[in-house]
């Protein structure tokens, strides 16, 4: 069992560490994005017109989803995956050991957690900003920009994974 565990537990490590940045991010995503709609659907009731402005808003939560993907294929890049196995910043072959799969699942751990809550965090601002859709809609952009500055943490979340996948190898 423990040959076994030597022989492919580095590539399932890995592998759990890109599944759970691309899940953690898109579950993340997938709340944010719902309760905005939730409070988007109130206000369309009222004043169709202002569906554009609303869809904006329920978007931005939805891109920690496309961060964590970003995050996967890097990770399946820095593991050979795309190139036969030869690290493209070594450009040496990988041999997946245990230690070089709990590497990568460590890289990865930045974008899963900023992603995930990030997206739920945003989602909140986000559904609170369609307030402003409703009462003042010409403002709704100021509710944008407050979006953005919890976007920019899952900016840096993904930064951080890209960085330490580089050197993971």
């Amino acid at each position: 069992m423990v040959d076994f565990f030597q022989l492919i537990g580095g590539q399932v490590l890995a592998f759990i560490g890109i599944a759970l940045a691309i899940g953690l991010c898109c579950i993340g995503s997938a709340k944010g994005t719902g309760m905005v709609g939730e409070a988007a659907t109130g206000v369309l009731t009222e004043n169709p017109e202002h569906f554009t402005k609303c869809l904006i808003l329920q978007a931005l939560p939805g891109t920690q989803g496309l961060y964590g993907l970003a995050a996967g294929f890097f990770g399946l890049f820095s593991m050979g995956f795309f190139s036969g196995g030869v690290s493209p910043f070594s450009g040496e072959a990988v041999v997946f050991t245990v230690e070089a799969g709990l590497s990568i699942l460590t890289a990865c751990l930045p974008v899963m957690l900023g992603g995930w809550l990030s997206a739920i965090y945003q989602g909140r601002v986000a559904a609170a900003s369609i307030n402003v859709v409703a009462k003042k809609p010409e403002e709704y952009m100021k509710g944008v920009i407050l979006c953005g500055i919890v976007e920019f943490y899952a900016i840096l979340s993904l930064v951080g994974t890209i960085l330490l996948l580089m050197n993971a190898l």
